[in-house]
């Protein structure tokens, strides 16, 4: 499925609408928010990327949200809620401008046939790539009233669904936050070259 994405504010509020155009489900729907924060810190407001072959998850949320940065302003994001997920062959990076050059910071974990571990995950998410199936799935469903835990702003539009599985995904994200992360064969690496994550993840 693809979508397109229409941006506009309303009264000091954040809109993102997705039309579905396809008929094969792909990328999330955004949704309206009245200042939801998809998490409980100041964010740095710099983005990093987040992959993996495969993501499977049970109880599955998506509205629009806007997060604080440090400074107070504000960046406007999906947030998407998954109450148990595995994900294989994650790769995550973030490269930054330093006094030497672009450096990226690296992370893989879950390859070799035993993946990441997440529960209560929460991310707030710019873009987002790959094959995705939802099993169950409500679009349009009101932001208060989705499966997760974590719900959004009565009134506010969501999708939600019982189960999701993403296949070669990538995202950009400012934010992610779990109850409990487990990292199997995790592998921190600085790169000098300002590389992040190999294509494909």
């Amino acid at each position: 499925m693809n979508f397109k994405s229409i941006v506009n504010s309303r009264g000091g509020r954040i809109a993102m609408v997705a039309v579905p155009v396809g008929i094969v489900a792909a990328v999330m729907v955004g949704g309206v928010a009245q200042g939801a924060v998809p998490v409980s810190f100041s964010i740095s407001g710099t983005s990093f990327t987040m992959g993996g072959s495969e993501l499977d998850g049970t109880s599955f949320s998506q509205y629009g949200g806007v997060a604080k940065l440090q400074d107070g302003k504000e960046q406007p994001v999906a947030i998407a809620n998954i109450g148990s997920a595995t994900i294989s062959n994650l790769c995550q990076a973030v490269v930054q401008d330093t006094p030497l050059g672009k450096v990226g910071l690296v992370i893989t974990a879950g390859e070799g046939g035993d993946p990441v571990t997440a529960k209560d995950l929460q991310i707030g998410m710019t873009d987002l790539k790959g094959d995705a199936v939802f099993s169950n799935i409500r679009i349009g469903a009101d932001a208060s009233t989705v499966v997760t835990n974590a719900k959004g702003s009565a009134g506010d539009f969501a999708q939600d669904s019982q189960g999701i599985t993403l296949k070669n995904f990538s995202q950009v994200a400012y934010s992610t936050t779990a109850g409990t992360l487990a990292l199997p064969g995790m592998h921190l690496k600085i790169t000098t070259d300002g590389s992040g994550c190999p294509a494909g993840k």
